[in-house]
């Protein structure tokens, strides 16, 4: 069965109940949770430095490839016969291939070289709100405008209602067959979707939806989570906001509105910071 969010994500595998979630697993992504609020982690330093790595050495290849043609092209002219136009056809047809991957892997090389403290995503339980701050490269979606290349550091910071929010797991056609959880963001009381968050990528099969199992969890207030499954305890908020949020260019009344109590505290947050 297709799914129900429009349009669909290619690769996808499964819709995402909400509700309380029995199968839920904190693992490693989880950095900090209270009675109000809890942050995820989205990108460990160690994917962040492999896929660094590996988007660096794909354009750099494709580029020397597409460089050393040109340069052997146009330094020799000497009649060809057919099966060397033949080659030179499929030469060509490299190039054209090494351009298209190359303007898929700079999202790559931008999102992982830009982004800051993993791209934690918060989730209020109290206000049913959702914050994102990140890197505008580091949504999954390869196709990007070609000129937004020329701004590498250029972010989005979000404010989403949770009730608009849908999980959905797709995988990514590797040999590894990792999959990824993606918040599919709709028009309210709609399945038309205007956006995607990124929420816990790259996880073997069942694994893929213990994140979103515990998310569920939290916001519907089960006590089968512990506020201290996450890398700092919930009375380390300071500890976790200096080395995670300060300085991470997030908006002031935002972070304030992470301990926000209620829909009307958030709007007094909102009113006190002439937030609309």
């Amino acid at each position: 069965m297709p799914s129900q969010y429009r349009p669909q994500l290619l690769g996808w595998i499964d819709d995402l109940d909400k509700g309380t979630n029995y199968l839920s697993g904190a693992d490693d992504r989880l950095l900090y949770t209270n009675d109000n609020y809890c942050a995820f982690l989205r990108k460990t330093s160690s994917d962040q430095s492999f896929y660094l790595f590996i988007s660096l050495i794909s354009i750099l290849s494709l580029t020397f490839y597409i460089i050393f043609y040109f340069s052997f092209n146009f330094s020799f002219e000497i009649s060809i016969d057919n099966d060397e136009k033949i080659i030179d056809i499929l030469l060509s047809l490299g190039v054209i291939v090494s351009l298209f991957a190359i303007y898929l892997m700079i999202p790559e090389l931008y999102q992982n070289l830009f982004t800051r403290k993993g791209s934690p995503i918060i989730f209020n339980r109290k206000t049913n709100k959702v914050y994102i701050n990140e890197s505008y490269f580091f949504n999954f979606t390869s196709f990007k405008n070609p000129i937004h290349f020329l701004q590498p550091n250029k972010k989005r910071i979000k404010e989403y209602d949770w009730a608009d929010l849908h999980g959905v797991v797709v995988h990514n056609f590797s040999t590894y067959s990792l999959n990824t959880t993606i918040l599919m963001v709709c028009e309210p009381g709609t399945h038309k979707t205007i956006d995607h968050v990124l929420l816990d990528p790259l996880r073997y099969g069942i694994g893929s939806y213990q994140v979103w199992g515990w998310v569920n969890n939290f916001m519907c207030f089960n006590d089968l989570i512990s506020l201290n499954d996450g890398k700092y305890t919930w009375e380390q908020e300071t500890p976790f906001k200096k080395d995670i949020i300060q300085d991470q260019g997030w908006p002031e009344w935002m972070v304030e509105a992470f301990n926000a109590l209620s829909p009307e505290h958030l709007s007094e947050i909102k009113q006190k910071y002439h937030v609309q």
